[in-house]
């Protein structure tokens, strides 16, 4: 089999619906299965899927397990030489498949595999396109030196600003609504890390693909509609602490023999914690008053 797609789907039961018709014309007449893990959702998610999409292979959880998680369940069983990741809340091309497919085939030294991205005003989104988070990349992009600098390198490698985001290019980080993964790559490095609950676990991902010897790239001649957040704006202020925790936990895992780097980022990230959920909190109780 060709290509294996993974949707860990919660509680956006619209938006999966309109990712699965993509899906479904995207992948005609290949040799493809697609896989739907629901993380125990609440609305029609599950219903729709076995009344529209019988040929749909519907994981249901009873509990909300996570991104990294609810994705394994789905690798532990995949067919295919290549994995789809992909966000429920996405609109995928009708020849996304098939040419990212025709890439890999063509590049046997990649791993991980994205598209580029749009938002649903078809606005390109940086996040396409990414670095590995070092101390220095981090702190330009939390403190806002890289919306200062968009196409610097030096002040903007997080979202790799120097790299024209109509050309393909090797990159350091996939976004996890869409990355394409070689199956041996998969077996090389192991499943995603369960630790991380909702973010994080992409970059953590793509690092372990690249130090395993393959290579990232970036694909922008095949695109998708990313309607940002659609799951986790229906969520609460567990989404904020999941973020900052999984920011946490990757500095535990990469800077643990860097000491003062690895306090200087705990500490810059508890800080931030911190006043974003009491951002959340105060923008909550005036929603309430209104």
């Amino acid at each position: 089999m060709d290509l294996s797609i993974i949707i860990v789907n919660y509680n956006v039961a619209d938006e999966l619906k309109q990712c699965l018709t993509s899906v479904q014309k995207a992948v005609a007449g290949m040799n493809a299965e697609l896989f739907v893990v629901d993380n125990a959702s609440e609305d029609e998610s599950c219903r729709m899927i076995e009344e529209q999409f019988s040929w749909v292979r519907l994981i249901k959880n009873s509990e909300n397990l996570g991104f990294a998680k609810a994705n394994n369940q789905a690798l532990r069983i995949v067919s295919g030489r290549y994995v789809l990741i992909l966000n429920p809340d996405t609109i995928i091309e009708e020849q996304l498949c098939r040419k990212m497919v025709a890439f890999m085939d063509e590049h046997q030294d990649c791993g991980g595999l994205g598209a580029k991205m749009l938002d649903a005003e078809g606005n390109f989104l940086p996040e396409s396109k990414r670095g590995f988070p070092t101390v220095w990349t981090a702190f330009c992009k939390l403190s806002g030196l890289g919306r200062l600098f968009p196409r610097s390198d030096f002040f903007n490698h997080y979202y790799l600003g120097a790299l024209s985001h109509n050309q393909t290019n090797e990159i350091e980080i996939l976004a996890g609504a869409c990355m394409m993964l070689r199956k041996s790559a998969i077996d090389s490095v192991g499943l995603f890390d369960e630790r991380y609950f909702l973010y994080g676990e992409d970059i953590d991902f793509s690092h372990r693909i690249v130090q395993a010897g393959y290579k990232n790239y970036y694909f922008p001649e095949v695109s998708l509609v990313h309607l940002k957040g659609r799951s986790t704006r229906k969520s609460d202020s567990r989404c904020v602490k999941a973020f900052y925790d999984a920011m946490s936990l990757f500095a535990d895992t990469y800077l643990k023999n860097r000491r003062v780097s690895l306090v200087m980022v705990k500490t810059g990230v508890a800080v931030l914690k911190y006043v974003a959920l009491v951002k959340y909190f105060v923008r909550k109780s005036f929603s309430k008053k209104k």
